[in-house]
């Protein structure tokens, strides 16, 4: 397969609009979640709805494209899928009660956990500047987390479990990128995560109203088109140009939670968020600094 032709500025676009789409996601989840479009539904039956449309938008532009794909690497994808599947629906359990900008700004730790994990899972080793960043970004999800009796927000608890696991999948990723192409990883993942989601959806499956049903077709289609932004994005530059722009996430959860659900971030959620993106940013300079010219 030829390599995408560096073009930066149309990689910044990409993230950007990724970012857009993915806060997205959170919104609809927060909707799903709550009783803004009907009797709210169960975290695990907004994920199936995410894994099963987001694998038709993909099997779709498989059947389009006709990709040559190979045999897949099967038990990275099925720790993969289950670290996936199991993060988004803490994800989206967390959203319908906490804002969505701090749900967000709390799965920024994702690369964080994937750099403390990569130590025994991958023998990597983490420098000083690296170990500053996991703390600074720990800091502040300990702000977010408001750990005092009358502002204690025990959901904070879910993004931060999810942030941990998400973290997991990240190192599945990472042992997996290389060996297939991106398509065939989204497909395999997507295909995997819909099974798992559709066992752990009887036990709590209920009829959505036609709105839900909108609402969860938007979730995958959303999710599918974030998926191939961020892919192609980093695709077109280096991963230190681009990291960074994925933090207007943050700012996009943040604008839609306030324009559908009248939520204004308070000051600890923005000390809380910067904390965390101060984090992110020294770990993703000091990657930028480590890496070979």
């Amino acid at each position: 397969m030829t390599p995408a032709r560096q073009n930066p500025a149309l990689a910044a676009l990409l993230i950007f609009a990724a970012s857009a789409l993915l806060a997205g996601t959170t919104l609809l989840a927060k909707a799903l979640g709550t009783d803004a479009l009907g009797p709210p539904l169960h975290p695990m039956q907004i994920s199936h709805g995410r894994f099963l449309f987001a694998f038709l938008v993909i099997i779709s532009a498989v059947a389009i494209l006709r990709p040559q794909l190979k045999r897949p690497h099967w038990g990275l994808h099925i720790g993969r899928s289950s670290f996936g599947w199991l993060g988004i629906t803490l994800m989206f359990a967390s959203v319908a009660y906490i804002p969505i900008a701090d749900a967000t700004a709390i799965s920024f730790l994702n690369p964080v956990f994937a750099m403390v994990l990569a130590i025994p899972l991958l023998k990597e080793g983490v420098g000083p500047w690296r170990w500053l960043a996991a703390a600074v970004a720990l800091v502040g999800a300990l702000i977010l987390l408001r750990p005092t009796p009358a502002s204690f927000q025990p959901a904070a608890l879910l993004a931060l479990t999810a942030a941990a696991v998400i973290g997991m999948e990240l190192i599945f990723i990472k042992k997996l990128s290389g060996r297939e192409i991106p398509i065939q990883i989204l497909l395999v993942n997507n295909a995997m995560g819909l099974v798992i989601a559709s066992v752990a959806v009887i036990a709590v499956w209920q009829a959505p109203t036609s709105e839900q049903w909108a609402a969860l077709a938007g979730i995958g289609a959303l999710m599918a088109c974030a998926q191939a932004c961020f892919v192609n994005g980093m695709a077109r530059a280096d991963a230190s140009f681009v990291a960074p722009i994925s933090y207007a996430t943050l700012v996009f959860a943040a604008f839609y939670d306030f324009l559908v659900f009248d939520v204004i971030p308070d000051r600890i959620s923005l000390i809380g968020s910067l904390t965390i993106l101060t984090g992110g940013l020294i770990l993703v300079w000091r990657e930028a600094v480590r890496r070979p010219k």
